[in-house]
């Protein structure tokens, strides 16, 4: 696989990862003119809906920000046509939000990424200058403390023991004991205190159901964040391989065809 094999890509194009991404920029009450800042925009898909919110007046704009400059460059196509609102993207990381911008916005949207992020407090802090006195920080996460209903665990624990034994088996290999970000699991109540801590007033917190398809965790484990914290320290396609195919094996012995799993979907305000 190339490396632009192992982005997001895929996954973010599923109905169900629109449907829950569409739920928090509802949620956010984006209006037309607002200028918002898409924060790990990826290849474009929620720069998309958030232009379907704020285009066709004044000042409408979208700031897409990314580390990648190969998702960069596909959410610029994916927006290319639009003409009623300015799309500007900025290759930078999410904690240097506010040195890249260097405005005040209404704005800001970070969908399925907050997770990554080693110091959240800080992150907040950066959105925070970022935006406008009663600007609004609308956020999701996939991977918190709640993601998983319970009636689930027991199809990640079968999926990860067959990965383990099929990496040793096949491969000779055993993941490294390290913990990416995405792993250290907050609780809602976790992320609310941070906020609160950092100025933000929380206008709604909501646990958001979701259904993801067979297909849909096939492209997560093509994605190289994923497959690092899934199994830290294997090479990439080895252990994207034995994911996929210890996936399918539990798919089909469990004989479901999506496995439910919660967002986390928090909408706060600058006072």
């Amino acid at each position: 696989m190339s490396s632009d094999e192992y982005s997001f890509k895929a996954f973010s194009e599923h109905t169900f990862y629109r449907e829950v991404n569409e739920a928090l920029v509802e949620r956010a009450h984006l209006k037309r003119g607002w200028t918002v800042v898409d924060v790990a925009c990826g290849s474009g898909a929620i720069t998309s809906l958030i232009l379907e919110k704020v285009r066709g007046a004044r000042d409408a704009m979208v700031i897409g920000v990314d580390m990648s400059a190969s998702a960069l460059r596909d959410a610029s196509e994916k927006v290319a046509g639009v003409r009623d609102a300015v799309v500007e993207f900025v290759q930078a990381r999410a904690e240097e939000m506010s040195r890249n911008i260097m405005r005040a916005v209404d704005a800001v949207v970070f969908c399925n990424g907050i997770h990554y992020i080693e110091d959240k407090l800080a992150l907040m802090s950066e959105v925070h200058r970022t935006l406008r006195p009663g600007g609004v920080f609308a956020f999701n996460t996939g991977f918190f403390d709640g993601a998983l209903p319970p009636e689930t665990v027991k199809y990640y624990r079968r999926w990860m023991l067959k990965s383990l034994r099929k990496l040793k088996s096949e491969y000779n290999l055993k993941p490294e004991h390290s913990k990416v970000e995405s792993r250290k699991l907050l609780t809602a109540d976790d992320y609310r205190e941070l906020l609160e801590k950092q100025g933000f007033q929380v206008e709604t917190q909501e646990i958001f159901p979701g259904q993801v398809t067979e297909q849909g965790w096939v492209d997560l484990s093509r994605f190289s964040d994923f497959i690092e914290g899934a199994l830290p320290g294997i090479p990439l396609k080895t252990a994207s391989d034995v994911l996929v195919e210890s996936l399918r094996e539990t798919f089909a012995e469990l004989e479901v065809s999506a496995w439910p799993r919660n967002w986390l979907t928090v909408v706060a305000a600058r006072p």
